[in-house]
């Protein structure tokens, strides 16, 4: 594990890609940075996480602006975690009407928002640029609890759905049917770790399974690359799975066995590793991770609230 708190040394700028999927859909990935999805109805535009500032925003913005100058009227957050959200402000001079979220990445904003704000940028500072760019939280506009739907044309239905907690309690995707595509924010990862701080472990394999039952064809996933054949799909989905249930598994075993936080550490490495070592941010996530993991092999459901200081605490009381 680096000595350098999280990820503070990291400043190798990514590469940022947008790319056509579909018809209307097209995806904005950067190389293992954070991933948004982007959807060109007949009248307007529909975001899929808002990135982390509105600088960063702006850039995608120029890359909208490229194919088309409709309004972008819907920004939809994935959850509440402030790397996908706080860029939203800059889209309210393109026309934007409405933030959605569920009811839960609600209730999360409110219950911790402002100490994930502090913390995430503390952590991994070169994914804020601009930080005081950011004028505050972003609240939603439109708050439901399971699914609705936007109609982005006559025969174009976007579902946006709350298929289960996994990453966070209140995970949301975004659907479209008729091309088969899904946005599904830090629900699925590709090549890059899963962050689990404020993961409900135990059910997330239900929620992949709820994912895999739509059948998409293309899925953007909240890092790596855009998946786009049915086979990698596939591929995201159980790469996803494996790295939740090898992380869980591994800490009920530790919590059974009654070690301590760093034998605990240890003992999931050992799992961890050999699958997972060489992809994006693992290092920056597994102290998170198991803590998180550990909390709920022990029956804390709930996540505990992360801020800057028990980041800190918890990174340093892990250092060999």
């Amino acid at each position: 594990m680096s000595k350098q708190f999280a990820s503070v040394a990291d400043l190798e700028e990514k590469k940022t890609t947008f790319a056509q999927l579909s018809e209307h859909c097209w995806s904005y990935t950067a190389e293992g940075d954070p991933n948004t999805g982007v959807i060109i109805g007949d009248e307007a535009v529909l975001i899929c996480d808002a990135l982390a500032t509105p600088v960063m925003a702006a850039r995608l913005i120029a890359e909208i602006r490229q194919v088309t100058d409709k309004p972008i009227k819907y920004v939809v957050l994935s959850h509440y975690h402030a790397v996908r959200v706080l860029g939203a402000s800059a889209y309210r001079a393109e026309g934007m009407q409405e933030i959605i979220a569920s009811q839960a990445t609600y209730e999360m904003i409110v219950e911790r928002g402002a100490q994930d704000m502090q913390s995430e940028y503390e952590r991994f500072p070169r994914l804020f640029q601009d930080f005081e760019s950011i004028p505050g939280l972003t609240w939603p506009t439109l708050v439901f609890p399971d699914e609705i739907t936007l109609w982005m044309g006559e025969d174009l239905e976007v579902r946006i759905m709350h298929p289960g907690p996994g990453h966070t309690r209140g995970d949301t995707v975004v659907w479209m049917p008729s091309e088969r595509v899904l946005f599904s924010g830090d629900l699925v990862e590709y090549g890059a770790a899963c962050y689990t701080g404020d993961a409900q472990l135990e059910e997330w394999p239900a929620t992949l399974d709820a994912l895999a039952a739509l059948g998409a064809e293309k899925l953007v996933p909240g890092r790596g690359p855009a998946l786009d054949t049915p086979e990698k799909v596939a591929a995201g989905l159980a790469y996803t799975r494996d790295f939740v249930t090898t992380l869980y598994g591994s800490a009920r075993e530790a919590v059974a066995r009654g070690l301590d936080l760093k034998a605990a550490m240890a003992h999931i490495r050992a799992a961890m590793d050999p699958k997972f070592a060489d992809v994006f941010i693992y290092e920056h996530c597994l102290p998170f991770d198991v803590v998180r993991a550990m909390d709920e092999a022990q029956g804390i459901k709930h996540p505990r609230i992360w801020t800057a200081e028990r980041d800190k605490e918890m990174w340093h009381a892990l250092q060999a």
